[in-house]
Formats: structure tokens, C-alpha cells, sequence
């Protein structure tokens, strides 16, 4: 049995569609038990846990060979990120009680950077996690294709996509594309 918490997103929910398909047991993790019940349809075991509920993450998460954890994100975090560390706090607990055979994390390329930002969210994710013994694993995508929905009407329209993305010889990039 996995724990897929984020499943009701795209990438928990390809994580539990490639799980289900390879045959595995999948516990859906969600807040919300209307979100739930499509999981429940699929097969799935469905367990109703608040972030910041440890006695419930802990019950979703025992018993299972893996957990995936995708941090719910927080996009206006008050100064020193409490709520991120709150839910970093439950989701240690949680997982010291339960003690799957593995844990995988979402992060993110830039989650060791040492300027604040954003992105520190998924920084005091790894560091408050990444001492369990626990075999945990994160993950450090630098982009999904679906962000680049945001991208396809200026696209279309204007022929240009503009990217706030790095790369390694410039300041910042204006990638030109033709009419769609």
C-alpha cells in the first residue's frame, strides 16, 4: 500500500494513476472527503487527513511500503514560514510514528538556495525530514509542462513567452516563438 498525499493535484494523481496501473495498493490522502470518494472508485483506500493533523497523517500513513508527500504550497507565507513549519512539524511526527519502508518528496531545483524565498517552504521541508531513518528520497523538478498553460495565450497572440527561469548565460531569457 502507497499514501499519495497531494492526489487530488496532477502530480499526486499521476502518481496514484501509475501505481493503480502497475497493479499497487493506493491510499488517497486528502483533506477534503468529497475529493476522496473518485479515489474510492478507482479502488483506492481513502484516508481524510488535515496537514496539521498528526494523529489522522499518522493513521493515513501506517501500514504503507511508501509515502509520497507533496508539501501543500503556501504562496503569501508570513515571515519565517510558521505554517510551512507547522506542516513540516506534523509531517515529521506523522511519519516517525508510522514508519513507512520509504518516503518520497516533491522539492524543487532551487531548494538549496540560501536567499530566502518562496521556494525556502521546500528548504525546511528537506532539512526537517531528511534526518529520519527513514529512506526518504527528494525530488528537484525545475518545471511541469502544465506551467506552461499559463504561457499559450500571450503565445499566441503575441509570439513570445516570457520566462522568469535563469539560464546558465543569462540574466533572464524572452524566448521569441512563431504564430500557433
Amino acid at each position: 500500500m502507497y499514501a499519495i498525499t497531494g492526489i487530488s493535484g496532477k502530480v499526486g494523481g499521476e502518481v496514484a494513476h501509475s501505481l493503480l496501473k502497475a497493479g499497487c495498493a493506493v491510499r488517497a490522502v486528502v483533506r477534503d472527503p468529497r475529493k476522496g470518494a473518485i479515489w474510492a472508485d478507482l479502488g483506492c483506500d481513502v484516508a481524510v487527513a488535515d496537514v496539521s493533523d498528526v494523529a489522522a497523517l499518522t493513521a493515513a500513513f501506517s501500514g504503507t511500503c511508501g509515502v509520497f508527500v507533496l508539501l501543500p504550497p503556501v504562496f503569501d507565507p508570513s515571515p519565517d514560514f510558521p505554517e510551512t513549519r507547522a506542516t513540516v512539524a506534523s509531517l515529521r511526527e506523522a511519519l516517525e510514528d508510522a514508519r513507512p519502508a520509504r518516503v518520497v518528496c516533491i522539492s524543487t531545483i532551487g531548494a538549496q538556495a540560501k536567499r530566502e524565498n518562496l521556494l525556502t517552504q521546500l528548504s525546511i521541508m528537506e532539512q526537517a525530514l531528511g534526518d529520519l531513518p527513514i529512506d526518504i528520497t527528494f525530488l528537484r523538478p525545475a518545471w511541469f509542462m502544465e506551467n506552461c498553460s499559463w504561457d499559450v495565450t500571450a503565445a499566441r497572440d503575441r509570439g513570445v513567452i516570457s520566462s522568469f527561469l535563469q539560464p546558465r548565460t543569462h540574466e533572464h531569457a524572452l524566448f521569441i516563438v512563431g504564430r500557433i
